[in-house]
């Protein structure tokens, strides 16, 4: 009875898979870093995603970034944010989407704000390339990844390789 079962079982993943992929496409979370990529992507969110990715190719982070100070923290829960450490990804796909639609409203204190969000984000996640992401509790809050793919998308550097040294 279990071995009929067993092939009678269909091999479709549906957290990997989508519906329309063949057998050797896969769906995964950098997709959806794609399409939030492929929006209409504010020129603060580029800005702030290059000199993100020029400082991480220069410096690597090596040295100790400080934590978000607690008005950067109130700024985030005043929206009904989570500190980085505990977003998961589905809530930091959410949350891009949102600062890409605030980024171009017509409030003025909404557009800084998420500006602002944008950058205490980007600390975050320098924070936890510092640490190794050592204070990332669960394997379940891995929405820094989402955030750094998000940054890696909308960047005009992202196919820049790393400065080798020369021989002379």
């Amino acid at each position: 009875m279990i071995e009929q079962i067993l092939e009678n079982k269909s091999d479709f993943d549906l957290t990997s898979k989508s519906t329309f992929s063949s057998e050797n496409d896969t769906f995964t979370s950098r997709s959806f870093a794609a399409l939030l990529a492929k929006n209409t992507v504010p020129a603060s969110h580029k800005r702030i995603a290059d000199n993100y990715l020029i400082i991480k190719k220069v410096f690597k982070f090596q040295v100790c970034m400080s934590r978000i100070s607690n008005v950067e923290k109130s700024l985030l829960e005043k929206y009904d944010f989570n500190v980085m450490e505990f977003t998961t990804m589905k809530q930091m796909y959410d949350e891009l989407s949102l600062l890409q639609k605030w980024s171009v409203s017509e409030n003025k204190e909404l557009r800084e704000d998420s500006d602002n969000i944008l950058i205490i984000r980007v600390k975050e996640l320098k924070y936890l390339e510092a640490s190794r992401y050592a204070s990332v509790s669960n394997e379940i809050y891995n929405g820094y990844k989402a955030f750094e793919q998000y940054l890696k998308e909308i960047s005009k550097f992202q196919s820049v390789q790393p400065i080798h040294s020369l021989n002379i």
